[in-house]
């Protein structure tokens, strides 16, 4: 059996037993319902020149939705299911002077993410808590940059996608009604698919997959300020693998080394309700993947826009 199918399996047979054990307790001690939230988030940005502008000054207009989702849920009084949704979506419009005047030119995407967490923890009145998680990371649409300009209509939809199952323990520092503050470790497995572009055909793709499995650290924290209009929320996550599944693939290279390195991805978001529709949001990642770039990203996002909250 692929190690893929392992690792979910495992997963798979925990939530299960915790579902089994949840709906053997006594049905006056379950919770009714699940805690939801749910909300939505539009920015747009707009500039225009006149041709009375002799600089390098050109109109752009840009957008980016958002969207976060939660439900949890007390199975019983020991076992708590939280499930975590988080989407993105953004794109850049851009005029250029030309020959013939000015004109835009095709979009390009500026922000692109899909996350789904789910966990179940067991609260025991212990120093920790054991838990069982399941993430899956990827993005809405990931181009294909050919440098021959002959795969232009190459699309490749939730590429790549990373799969990622865990088990460890936990503990909630914090627990108030404006602040949460909860960290875990464990051991997770990760498996990595990709759809490579063909070489002799540019339209088709390989499906291809890595794993690796190691130690995994997430803290989250939430803080809400100034009544419920200022809220700030923050998580960090780091993991170093054990193992490689493409190790013996990298031998002898350069970097036959950088899977081992501890990646990491810290992410924060501060908004404030200007009114019941607006919002200002400042977000700021910073990730560390040294397969993917040896030196750490960086991005900032500072947005206005309309927010409407479903849940």
């Amino acid at each position: 059996m692929p190690r893929k199918a392992i690792s979910i399996a495992i997963v798979m047979s925990l939530l299960s037993a915790v579902g089994y054990v949840a709906r053997g307790q006594d049905a006056d001690t379950l919770a009714t319902g699940w805690t939801k939230s749910a909300d939505l988030l539009l920015n747009l940005t707009q500039a225009n020149y006149n041709d009375a502008w002799t600089g390098s000054e050109t109109g752009s207009i840009s957008w980016a939705f958002a969207g976060n989702a939660a439900a949890e849920k007390a199975l019983s009084p020991k076992f708590l299911w939280r499930n975590t949704l988080k989407l993105s979506y953004g794109m850049t419009h851009t005029e250029q002077d030309g020959e013939d005047g000015r004109h835009w030119l095709a979009p390009a995407k500026s922000s692109d993410r899909i996350f789904f967490e789910s966990l179940m923890r067991m609260t025991l009145g212990i120093v920790v808590d054991p838990y069982a998680s399941f993430t899956f990371e990827s993005q809405f649409y990931n181009p294909y940059d050919d440098p021959n300009d002959t795969c232009e209509k190459l699309r490749r939809y939730i590429d790549p996608m990373t799969f990622s199952e865990a088990v460890g323990v936990g503990r909630t520092f914090v627990k108030t009604e404006r602040a949460e503050l909860l960290s875990r470790t464990g051991f997770s497995v990760r498996q990595h698919l990709s759809k490579d572009v063909l070489p002799d055909d540019c339209e088709e793709t390989e499906v291809n997959t890595a794993t690796d499995g190691g130690l995994e650290w997430v803290t989250d924290y939430t803080q809400t300020l100034s009544g419920e209009s200022l809220k700030y929320v923050s998580k960090l996550r780091l993991f170093k693998a054990f193992f490689y599944s493409e190790s013996d693939e990298v031998k002898g290279t350069e970097w036959e080394d950088y899977w081992k390195t501890v990646d990491v991805a810290w992410e924060n978001t501060l908004s404030a309700s200007i009114t019941k529709y607006v919002q200002v949001s400042l977000f700021a990642e910073l990730l560390y993947d040294k397969e993917l770039e040896l030196r750490g990203r960086f991005r900032e996002v500072l947005g206005l826009g309309l927010t409407y909250k479903l849940l």
